[in-house]
């Protein structure tokens, strides 16, 4: 079968998880609407194209793998928007805000992390084939993309072109092993690569399942759902096992 490989390379990026009081958690893999959201930024999509981006999601098998762990950072955060105020969009032009006061008493706190000098490998495929959009399609688009790409928050832009290529596998978790060989630029490491996983190919190793919430309902622009995976170790290509 055909993968389609990313190379989310970024001095800082962020997966982000479920909001807890005033933290912004991140995962350590991203999720599968995320994952899905970049492809649409890519493809030109708008928010409203709801159908579009379910389909896409529904369709989309993938794995992640993190290459290189970096670190993680913290940032403490302090904002305070008005109603009258604007700020910088992907679309290249100046989106204002309405509605709200046009000034708060204090402002909105919070703390938000992200990964520093991480470098994380996706392998994905498109499940019923047939349909206009294809694979080919997505890696034109990332090749091109209609708008700036980002990893996670608008601020965390890719160092280098996030399509890596294809690899012909039977399964994500080996389309991930074989991708990892074609990251020649990565420092010698012979140790273990985390990495995640459809759990439907099965539970290999130390890996164990996980369940996830991280599905969006585009429509209503909530995460529902529930997604199965495994999350475990992979050997780099060529690395004693």
């Amino acid at each position: 079968m055909r993968h389609l490989l990313l190379d989310l390379d970024a001095p800082l990026m962020s997966f982000g998880g479920d909001m807890v009081d005033a933290y912004g958690v991140v995962r350590d893999f991203p999720a599968k609407s995320m994952v899905a959201g970049l492809l649409a930024n890519a493809l030109g999509w708008e928010r409203h194209d709801a159908d579009a981006h379910a389909r896409l999601q529904e369709r989309l098998v993938m794995g992640s793998a993190r290459a290189g762990e970096g670190r993680r950072v913290r940032d403490f955060q302090t904002a305070q928007l008005g109603g009258g105020d604007r700020g910088w969009t992907t679309r290249g032009r100046v989106e204002g805000r309405t509605g709200g006061a046009a000034t708060y008493l204090s402002p909105h706190i919070r703390y938000r992390d992200a990964d520093a000098d991480a470098r994380v490998l996706v392998a994905l495929h498109l499940e019923h084939g047939g349909e206009e959009l294809t694979l080919d399609t997505l890696a034109d688009a990332l090749d091109r993309p209609e708008r700036p790409l980002f990893l996670g928050r608008k601020p965390f832009l890719p160092s280098r072109p996030v399509r890596l290529g294809f690899v012909d596998s039977g399964t994500i978790r080996e389309a991930l092993i074989a991708g990892l060989a074609l990251l020649t630029d990565m420092p010698d490491d012979d140790g273990p690569v985390r990495a995640q996983w459809p759990r439907a190919e099965g539970l290999a190793g130390n890996a164990r399942e996980e369940e996830l919430t991280d599905e969006r309902h585009w429509p209503a622009g909530v995460h529902a759902g529930l997604r199965r995976v495994a999350e475990g170790d992979i050997t780099r290509p060529g690395a004693a096992a």
